[in-house]
């Protein structure tokens, strides 16, 4: 099963999105991220904090969806922005479901609030994440209305 974590810029929430999906998802499941307008680069607090959790970055960057180097199965859009998006016809039928979150490269601050506002994004992504491998996905494959309704409770859940 291949997700993409669909963000506009592909710097921040959608690679810490990847990044933690991956470190805990099993085999034969994969999180991808891209954007609809990447920016090009990844932020570099983003990428400090999945280090600091022992997640590896190694060949992620700045991405668009206009280059997936596969066809996902499920999108989850992670930011405002492209919530409402439509999401390119190549993707085909793909089960969608929206997890808002804000943006912490948007906070000012102090240095321990731009970092918490990281972390509280990072927690929210790891429950999310959690909750979601928790799901009886083999059951739910055949039922997709069920699978969206448990990915759209999903997006609601705050740690």
């Amino acid at each position: 099963m291949n997700i993409l974590f669909l963000c506009t810029g592909n710097s921040c929430r959608s690679v810490l999105s990847e990044g933690s999906f991956n470190h805990l998802a099993p085999e034969g499941m994969r999180a991808i991220s891209a954007g609809s307008q990447p920016t090009g680069w990844l932020h570099p607090r983003a990428i400090a904090l999945l280090h600091r959790k022992g997640i590896s970055t190694e060949g992620y960057y700045s991405k668009s969806w206009d280059a997936l180097p596969l066809v996902p199965d499920i999108v989850v859009t992670v930011c405002g922005s492209a919530a409402g998006e439509t999401c390119p016809a190549y993707l085909g039928k793909v089960t969608r479901t929206h997890w808002g979150l804000k943006d912490p490269s948007h906070v000012v601050g102090t240095e321990e609030e731009i970092e918490a506002a990281f972390e509280r994004t990072y927690d929210i992504i790891l429950a999310r994440t959690q909750a979601f491998l928790a799901l009886p996905l083999e059951e739910l494959k055949a039922d997709k209305d069920r699978l969206k309704a448990e990915l759209d409770r999903i997006g609601r859940l705050l740690p």
